[in-house]
Parts: structure tokens; sequence; C-alpha cells
């Protein structure tokens, strides 16, 4: 099922409105740093990256968050 506007938090909301047209996904690293990434990116110990293609760009850094793993979500296609 593809994920609507509607069905953003307010806070993923804001991080769209920063997120570049080429990025595809988005991700917090556990330091609170909010990336967008063209390509779904790769789990790491305490980050997320970019699987060697594509572009990825740092858009907000939040306090730290320990659920951060659990923050990955694609960019609704409008």
């Amino acid at each position: 099922m593809a994920m609507s506007l509607t069905m953003l938090e307010p806070f993923q909301r804001e991080l769209l409105a920063a997120t570049p047209a080429w990025a595809r996904w988005l991700a917090q690293d556990a330091d609170g740093s909010w990336w967008c990434y063209e390509h779904e990116p790769n789990l790491a110990c305490i980050n997320w990256y970019e699987n060697e293609v594509g572009h990825s760009l740092r858009i907000r850094k939040d306090s730290p968050n320990p659920r951060w793993r659990e923050t990955l979500f694609a960019v609704p296609v409008v």
C-alpha cells in the first residue's frame, strides 16, 4: 500500500519540505541526524548509509533517538 501525505506525522511532513526532489527515502541516525536518500539505505551499527549508488543529504539534526532503527520511511509518491 502506498503511503499518502495525509498518513504522515506532522514531523514527517516537515522533513519532506526540506527534501530534494530526487530523494525517495528518509531515516534518522542514532545521533539524531535526519538524512534523505535516493535509494533505500542500508542499516549499520549507529546509522543508515547509502549503498554506493545515488545521493544522500543530511537535512536536519534532532535529539539522539534510541529508536532510530524504526525511522526509515519511503517518500510518498504524489
